[in-house]
């Protein structure tokens, strides 16, 4: 990360350059995706002529972590406010939620969601993209939620409580004191969280989601050379998780108002 931030001018900050590295890596991403058919369909076989079939399920992946990544981050603030709640139900409903989403296998979670669910609540029948956005988000969102929580307590109580002195209600305390410090603190692990869910998102390929894995495990079953295969999906992957990587430190650098990060 060190090595990108010095790519930029000298005269710029911390933040310019953190701002900057977060704008390339998303705009190298964008590339990736559009132009990664390319490269790919020069690749001798079985690559080279499945290439675009390689860009598209990067596409989905990408597309499935966004989705269920921003659906995790409003369901971990939500749980974890529940489970500093005061009020006991919403505390025991948001520590089942976590409880569960913690403690049982995602590829269960997966199965559950697009098989179970609509046998229970017939009007919740979701498409594969759906069900498998749904059961990532849910199970990001748990461990979010602990994230959060931390963060929220780890917030000196003297701050709250001169916000109170001052006359600023419960909500503009929590808003801008509360939230803000908690959010800083919570930050390294929600953006771990998010590099993770893209790894993640392969088990979506169980109820037949056409992302990356499943395009390989397909690609292997015609040919029966899973080596190129899966050896072209692992350098995807490393691709995307290494882009995502650069934002994720770039956003902690962008916060790091104290300069403590190198």
């Amino acid at each position: 990360m060190q090595r990108v931030l010095s790519l930029w001018p000298a005269s710029w900050g911390r933040q310019q350059r953190s701002t900057a590295t977060m704008i390339t890596a998303g705009v190298v991403i964008l590339l990736v995706l559009w132009l990664m058919a390319k490269p790919l369909s020069y690749a001798p076989e079985p690559i080279g002529p499945n290439a675009q079939a390689f860009a598209e399920g990067t596409r989905v992946t990408v597309e499935l972590t966004v989705i269920a990544g921003v659906a995790g981050l409003f369901l971990g603030v939500l749980a974890a406010l529940g489970k500093i709640s005061r009020v006991p139900p919403l505390r025991w409903v948001a520590s089942l939620y976590v409880w569960i989403f913690r403690g049982t296998p995602l590829l269960l979670q997966v199965l559950f969601v697009f098989f179970a669910l609509p046998e229970i609540i017939p009007k919740l029948k979701l498409d594969e993209f759906s069900a498998a956005a749904l059961a990532l988000g849910l199970n990001v969102g748990a461990y979010n939620a602990e994230a959060i929580r931390a963060g929220l307590l780890a917030v000196p109580k003297g701050q709250i409580e001169a916000a109170r002195s001052l006359g600023l209600s419960r909500w503009y305390t929590f808003v801008d004191i509360t939230f803000p410090q908690a959010f800083k603190i919570s930050l390294p692990p929600l953006v771990n969280n998010i590099v993770s869910l893209l790894k993640d998102s392969s088990l979506a390929y169980v109820i037949g989601v056409v992302e990356v894995s499943l395009v390989s495990t397909r690609i292997q079953a015609a040919t029966f050379q899973p080596v190129p295969c899966y050896v072209t999906t692992g350098c995807i992957y490393l691709l995307m998780t290494t882009l995502m990587t650069q934002i994720s430190n770039a956003v902690e650098r962008r916060f790091d108002h104290e300069g403590k990060l190198a």
